[in-house]
């Protein structure tokens, strides 16, 4: 017998999950791209460190995300759960991905393709995370993907990284920064929800099986690890004594090669002698 699709829903508990889930993706960005900045304007030592914390913000954001908004996935006609070793793979995913993306964008050379390059792993690492996650899901049915919107998806998740990358690279001030992290935050949200349109649940009549577990009670546990890892890093940038003009400061000494930091000049000798500005 063919398999046949059956109905999902995808805000099941209306506006709150996709919206609460959009402010956990603009905290998650804002706290990446913040520590991204920082990393650009530290030395050596200390950019490795940041940029660590900037990945692992980033990836539990989007990560965060994700479940949030699939707390109003169901199907009506069977019960869903998931496999918690895929699920917490997909988180590693994430961090590892976006990790990438940033280290090479604060270790390389700083110019478009460098930041290209950066957006395109990382926007890779949000999609990958989005598509893994899916496939820790277990159900009854068999989920397909119609390939264009999942191009589109992808795409939306590469540009907006993009774009969130220049930003921070270019572009310092608490206004831009919150800019950039909506961005990536309409855009994480965007590329989920297009990864959505493009999935079908297919079944056999005699496999559905009647409503299933709450959504909430299943995933809430899942969420535990990454809402207290974006906690950490929020305390941790937020007890960070960095001003503005210190990052601003640090971005102007970095040379274009990302070699950090460049040593303040020296002081100019004062003159000497008979002229004006003689010392006598």
């Amino acid at each position: 017998m063919l398999a046949a699709e059956v109905s999902t829903e995808d805000f099941t508990y209306g506006l709150i999950t996709p919206v609460f889930a959009f402010l956990m993706a603009v905290v998650g960005s804002a706290l990446g791209l913040r520590c991204t900045t920082r990393a650009l304007s530290s030395d050596r030592n200390r950019r490795p460190g940041w940029l660590a914390l900037g990945a692992l913000a980033m990836g539990t954001g989007i990560f965060t995300m994700h479940f949030i908004a699939m707390m109003g996935f169901t199907v009506p006609s069977m019960s869903l759960s998931y496999d918690l070793g895929i699920t917490y793979a997909s988180l590693a995913v994430a961090v590892g991905v976006v990790g990438i993306g940033v280290f090479l964008v604060g270790y390389a050379p700083r110019s478009n393709l460098t930041l290209a390059a950066g957006g395109v792993v990382t926007g890779s690492g949000v999609a990958a995370m989005h598509y893994l996650g899916m496939a820790g899901m277990d159900m009854a049915g068999v989920m397909r993907y119609d390939p264009v919107t999942v191009g589109i998806s992808v795409a939306i998740a590469v540009v907006a990284a993009t774009v969130a990358l220049w930003f921070a690279v270019n572009v310092n001030g608490f206004a831009a920064s919150l800019g950039a992290s909506v961005i990536m935050g309409v855009a994480v949200t965007g590329m989920h929800y297009a990864g959505m349109a493009a999935v079908s649940v297919h079944t056999h009549g005699a496999a559905a099986s009647g409503g299933g577990h709450a959504q909430v009670e299943i995933l809430m546990p899942a969420l535990v690890v990454p809402i207290v890892a974006l906690v950490f890093v929020g305390l941790f940038v937020g007890l960070d004594p960095m001003t503005e003009q210190d990052i601003h400061e640090g971005m102007n000494r970095g040379d274009q090669g990302g070699e950090g930091s460049r040593p303040r000049a020296e002081a100019r000798p004062r003159p000497t002698g008979t002229g004006p500005g003689a010392v006598r």
